[in-house]
């Protein structure tokens, strides 16, 4: 069976217009559409995943609750149009990351929703000769003003983790944040300070460690941390992941949370209320995000204009056992 990029070349028009075709739009011209229709028929083609065909999810890792998360949202809503969802992993490894620009082609994909650490010049270009609408969540970096993006209110998440702990009556407040070079946790780290700033205490570098988001070196960190002269009474992990190192460094050490140190995570993923303190954290819609994505590629596979290119959703402090005062 011919695939849908199959049928594009050789009707001489992009995969949207064949897409147009499939669904009826009026938007093409009376001969395009008899020439497509034409080559339909002859290779008895027959749309993958529904009426509506595919739409890709490309993620780093898909082994965490994280992923999980993610791709619940965007399932939802492309299978409620009648269309298939994709799922691939390119696990950080730069072949693998250039490969599926031309996967997404072969498999004749409509649409692709993107949460990957980086989106190469060249595979935005790729995109956009194969005409393909896409969306990127969770942006590593600034993606530019033409590119639909979706994330999420990091500093005031930063700010409100803080702030609460704070409240709380801490004073060495330790954050254990994400890759500096992402905007996502240069975002929070900036919240992170800025609070402490407005409450008149002074950053200390000291306090500071960046990590990848994961639990194994949150834990090393944390551990460095706990060694200091002046350990932290508070620790700020930037994600829930990073919590769940911090809390083994924390009973490696004989130390109870939140009696001895509070700690705060940021994601809200589903373990955060079974684990023992249940962990207080920032939620992040994590589906929310790439069920909007998702309505955005939609709209432009529709030929409809975003009333905004980038979207971000609102973070929330979630407040549970793992914090206490000072």
């Amino acid at each position: 069976m011919a695939r849908l990029a199959d049928i594009a070349a050789q009707a001489g028009v992009s995969i949207s217009t064949v897409s147009k075709v499939l669904n009826g739009r009026s938007d093409v011209s009376a001969e395009t559409r008899a020439r497509v229709q034409r080559l339909l028929d002859r290779h008895r083609y027959i749309q993958p995943g529904g009426s509506g065909g595919l739409v890709e999810f490309v993620v780093n890792e898909l082994d965490s609750p994280w992923a999980v998360e993610l791709i619940r949202g965007a399932e939802e809503v492309v299978q409620r149009a009648g269309m298939g969802l994709v799922v691939s992993a390119v696990h950080g490894r730069s072949k693998l990351a250039r490969q599926w620009v031309d996967a997404l082609a072969r498999r004749g994909s409509l649409g692709a929703i993107l949460v990957i650490s980086e989106l190469s010049p060249e595979q935005e270009s790729a995109l956009r000769k194969l005409d393909i609408p896409f969306a990127v969540v969770h942006p590593a970096a600034d993606p530019g003003p033409d590119v639909p993006s979706v994330g999420a209110t990091n500093w005031p998440g930063g700010y409100t983790a803080t702030r609460h702990l704070i409240e709380l009556g801490h004073r060495r407040i330790a954050l254990i944040g994400g890759p500096p070079q992402r905007l996502s946790a240069r975002a929070r780290h900036d919240g992170y300070r800025a609070a402490l700033e407005e409450a008149g205490i002074a950053y200390d570098e000291a306090l500071v460690r960046h990590g990848d988001f994961e639990h194994e070196l949150a834990y090393r960190h944390a551990l460095d941390l706990l060694a200091l002269p002046a350990p932290p009474t508070a620790i700020f992990a930037g994600s829930d992941h990073q919590s769940l190192g911090t809390y083994r460094a924390l009973r490696e050490r004989g130390l109870n949370v939140p009696a001895d140190v509070s700690v705060v995570g940021f994601d809200d993923l589903p373990f955060a209320d079974w684990v023992t303190p249940r962990l207080t954290t920032v939620r992040q819609p994590l589906s929310e995000m790439t069920a909007m994505a998702a309505r955005m590629v939609l709209q432009l596979l529709a030929g409809e204009e975003l009333e905004t290119m980038r979207v971000e959703l609102v973070t929330k402090l979630v407040i549970r056992e793992s914090t206490g005062p000072a």
